[in-house]
């Protein structure tokens, strides 16, 4: 007897008749990546996407990719005598170098998340914004070299409009390489990376300076350290173009457009995002406002409270990056051991608390509270920002890091200024409570999260084991209804326990199983029906 089922407004067809060879060839594919033996092999290659080996070399361009403009970030600040000596520039113009690259941000990067989802895609966006970076720094480069200012803060607000996307794209890269594997690992080695990059430039940038000044004098002398900078960004194009190849090549022998859904992310979507998105977004806000602007004004503090020489002041304020360049990827690969994400961010908020309490209240050497500071940092960037890729869906991950980088941009931004006013007006005891009070919102809203995701069945805040585990009852669940009631892990993802299942989407997966071949539009790992992009 002939079954027809009928699903939206697409007829399935005989269950019992011949698939295409497109699908046949794909679930060749599927069945050999699901054998431990094959995927054994693939772990010990370095030619095979899947293969550890070769995806850790994709990682290693991924870090790379963030190093140069990390590096060329705070080129103002380690030169920062030579730009008031050489260009004659103000206070107030120097700070605008700064504040010209956070505010575009507040939303530009929220676009550049937006835009490789929807348009570029992801290698052609972050080539795209690595481009922009360069230009940008170049531009800087010259700005300063002729001692021209406007052109000087146009290479920063164009360099800044391609960080900060170029931010979203490399976190895209981690996910789509090692999710539901080592995620929180690589964003700790991403972390760590990108504060070598920073610290780097603090040490190398002024032994430069005296060295080309042997040659060159004033801006023409500060411009070609400037240049000597940019090659850092020369080389991070090049990790982008090697990575881009990379991905391509992954994408044709793993076939991920056959293995995802075929959605197109629309800026509507965002209205679709859940409360605890939002409430992540909140966390990451009101955490960072007590890390960022802390580290900025932290020299003049350590100096007036604990009487140290200015040397001795910066070498503690750069504690927290010194340590989260050692610490993350640890404490990345612990979490991604140990689980429970949301446990390790309420233990960070708590431990950041405590290290703030301890350098205002207590006359212990600043030492303790800056390291408890970054290593509650560096646990915290780690178990995280791996969060968003657990909630939201992967073809709109770009725009959901956009977001948590415009309002983690916004927050920062706002907070120098407030904090900046409150050491003038009431000087560091209330500031530190204004801290102190941020750490709080964060404190309040991780609970939030954990007891919203308890309500949902706690898969944010799961052991890798209770995830498999939960995977294998979804499975036993979802196929209590095949006709020969057998069940079983070998079609199943387990990254598909991360994201609430619809009915649509169960219905799917059980057509697909009995051999059903579902309308070109419609997919077995879709939550919903499938958006086609209007060309």
């Amino acid at each position: 007897m002939v079954q027809k089922v009928l699903v939206g407004s697409g007829n399935i067809q005989d269950p019992s008749a011949s698939t295409s060879t497109t699908d046949q060839s794909y679930r060749q594919f599927e069945d050999q990546d699901n054998d431990p033996e094959y995927e054994s092999r693939c772990a010990r290659s370095c030619c095979h996407p899947a293969g550890m080996c070769h995806r850790f070399i994709a990682l290693f361009f991924m870090c790379f990719l963030g190093f140069g403009s990390y590096f060329c970030y705070d080129n103002p600040a380690a030169l920062m005598d030579y730009f008031s000596k050489d260009l004659n520039l103000s206070t107030t113009q120097y700070s605008l170098l700064y504040s010209l690259y956070s505010w575009p941000n507040v939303v530009l990067c929220f676009i550049g998340g937006f835009l490789i989802d929807r348009v570029f895609g992801i290698g052609l966006g972050t080539n795209l914004y690595m481009l922009i970076t360069l230009i940008g720094q170049v531009v800087f480069s010259m700005g300063v070299m002729f001692d021209i200012f406007w052109v000087m803060v146009l290479g920063r607000f164009v360099f800044g409009i391609g960080c900060e996307s170029l931010a979203v794209a490399q976190n895209n890269y981690a996910v789509l390489w090692f999710k539901g594997k080592e995620l929180n690992m690589v964003f700790g080695l991403q972390l760590s990376f990108a504060r070598v990059g920073s610290a780097v430039n603090f040490w190398v940038m002024e032994s430069i300076y005296k060295w080309v000044n042997q040659y060159y004098k004033g801006a023409e002398c500060l411009g070609i350290v400037i240049f000597i900078a940019t090659s850092t960004c020369v080389a991070s194009m090049l990790c982008s173009l090697i990575l881009g190849c990379l991905n391509k090549r992954a994408d044709r022998i793993l076939r991920r457009s056959e293995n995802t859904p075929g959605e197109v992310v629309r800026l509507g979507d965002i209205t679709t995002f859940p409360s605890t998105f939002w409430l992540i977004s909140v966390i990451c806000v009101a955490y960072y406002i007590a890390i960022f602007p802390f580290i900025a004004i932290g020299k003049k503090f350590f100096i007036e409270k604990f009487h140290l020489e200015p040397p001795a002041a910066n070498y503690v304020c750069s504690i927290v990056y010194l340590i989260s360049a050692v610490a993350s990827p640890v404490l990345g690969l612990l979490i991604d051991k140990t689980g429970k994400n949301v446990l390790y961010v309420l233990f960070s908020i708590m431990a950041t608390i405590a290290a703030h309490l301890i350098l205002i209240l207590c006359d212990l050497n600043p030492y303790y509270g800056m390291v408890l500071m970054g290593l509650s940092y560096s646990t915290l960037a780690s178990s995280l920002w791996p969060l968003v890729a657990l909630i939201i869906p992967e073809y709109q991950l770009g725009t959901a890091y956009g977001i948590c980088q415009a309002v983690q941009n916004l927050g920062l931004a706002v907070a120098l200024i407030l904090s900046g006013l409150i050491v003038d007006q009431g000087g560091y005891f209330w500031v530190e409570m204004f801290f102190t009070a941020s750490l709080s919102v964060a404190l309040i809203t991780t609970l939030s999260v954990w007891i919203l995701d308890n309500s949902r069945g706690g898969v944010l805040n799961m052991t890798p084991g209770q995830r498999d585990r939960n995977a294998d009852e979804l499975l036993i669940n979802n196929d209590s209804d095949k006709p020969d009631g057998t069940t079983g892990p070998s079609d199943f993802d387990p990254n598909d326990s991360l994201m609430p299942s619809s009915d649509f989407h169960i219905r799917n997966r059980y057509l697909s199983r009995i051999g059903a071949v579902l309308p070109s539009n419609y997919s077995i790992t879709a939550k919903g029906l499938t958006y086609r992009a209007l060309r």
